[in-house]
Parts: structure tokens; C-alpha cells; sequence
């Protein structure tokens, strides 16, 4: 828990976007379990298309010199740039009646943008994979 604390006071930037990046994994889970087309649902969909947007919005000022990269950017950034594409692809489906192609936009933009990232961030020379190791040393 030290860690987190310290996270935040030294690193505001980064803990937004664990915050965020987690509370979007999470709520995910609520919206693909949910009944489709219902208000509950546009309501928590537009809760997760901001908690996507703050992930990626925050991840921009996030910078890696330790490895591989470009001016800081690393692989996983191209998950940022994923999301601002999609994002607005996935909502312009849904209103104009594209049902079938907002389900595949979101549902890919939730494995790709949550799920992937989220094991990325788990990498033993991450933070969240140190973090996460400690817990259970």
C-alpha cells in the first residue's frame, strides 16, 4: 500500500492512470455482463468511454527510457493511439444503428485496451508487476 501512497505524491500522472485503467477493467466487467440497449447500459458504457479516454489521455505523459523506444514511447503506446481511433469509431457505430459494429468495436477496444494493456502492466519490470509481486512476498 506504501507503494501507492507514494505513487500518487511522487507520480500523480501514473497513479490517474492506474486508477482509471482499473476502474475501466472493472466496470467492463459490469457492461458485458449487462443486458445490452438498456439506460443502465448507456449509462455505464459512457462511464467506461471516459475512464478509456482519462487511461489514454494520461498514458500520453507517461514515458519509458528503459526500453525500447521513441522519445520515450514504447510499444504499449500504440494501445493509446488504439484507443483515440476507436473510441469515437465505436460510439459514431452505435449512432448511426450499427449495433453489430460498436459490440465488435467495444469488445475488442475492452480485450485490447484492459485486457492486454493490463498484462503488459504486469510485467515483473513494471511497476504493477513489482507492486503485485510484493504482495506476496
Amino acid at each position: 500500500m506504501d507503494r501507492f501512497v507514494t505513487l500518487l505524491h511522487d507520480k500523480p500522472i501514473i497513479f490517474l492512470h492506474l486508477i482509471t485503467a482499473l476502474a475501466a477493467l472493472l466496470l467492463g466487467i459490469a457492461i458485458l455482463a449487462r443486458r445490452k440497449g438498456t439506460f443502465g447500459h448507456r449509462t455505464l458504457g459512457w462511464s467506461w468511454v471516459v475512464l478509456m479516454a482519462a487511461a489514454a489521455a494520461s498514458s500520453v505523459f507517461i514515458r519509458d527510457y528503459r526500453i525500447p523506444n521513441i522519445a520515450g514511447y514504447t510499444p504499449i503506446h500504440l494501445l493509446t493511439l488504439t484507443v483515440a481511433v476507436l473510441l469515437p469509431l465505436a460510439i459514431g457505430y452505435i449512432r448511426r444503428g450499427n449495433v453489430a459494429g460498436h459490440r465488435r468495436m467495444m469488445t475488442g477496444l475492452y480485450i485490447g485496451g484492459c485486457i492486454v494493456a493490463g498484462l503488459f502492466a504486469l510485467a515483473p519490470a513494471r511497476f504493477l508487476g513489482r507492486a503485485a509481486a510484493s504482495l506476496f512476498v
